[in-house]
């Protein structure tokens, strides 16, 4: 049997608005509850359970390989609902999305403060790439 990523937990304030949000953002669907759990699956079959806690949260990175197309309505969704977007993990470049391994990628925080990111193409696929570091502006980005 080969070794596949099934599901993580994502803790949250308020699992809800979490998942919500991130299902809005990626044009998916919020499952039924399960216990504690409140799911989100993406196309490749891995659940993002969220589950709310009263702790401090530490703050995680999950990032979506999406088809060019969704990234456009990533994008636009972004945009749309005022989220603040940046082309690096590190906020060095707001408003921005990159170019890296000649795909696209771009960044933002969910409600509990986690760090996502869209991108077109995995990491190191095109190490060569010229477009490598290259951002560019997104107009009405906040």
């Amino acid at each position: 049997m080969s070794v596949e990523f099934n599901h993580t937990i994502v803790l949250s304030r308020d699992r809800e608005k979490s998942a919500h949000f991130l299902a809005g953002i990626l044009g998916l669907e919020v499952g039924e509850p399960t216990g504690m759990f409140l799911p989100v699956t993406t196309a490749n079959g891995v659940t993002l359970d969220f589950a709310a806690v009263d702790i401090d949260i530490p703050v995680q990175h999950y990032a979506f390989l999406v088809s060019e197309e969704e990234f456009d309505a990533v994008l636009a969704r972004l945009v749309d609902a005022g989220v603040p977007i940046q082309a690096d993990p590190h906020g060095q470049h707001p408003r921005r999305i990159n170019r890296n391994d000649g795909g696209r990628g771009v960044y933002f925080r969910d409600p509990a403060g986690h760090g996502l990111e869209a991108i077109t193409r995995p990491y190191g696929t095109d190490p060569d790439s010229p477009l490598n570091g290259v951002t560019e502006e997104v107009p009405g980005a906040a």
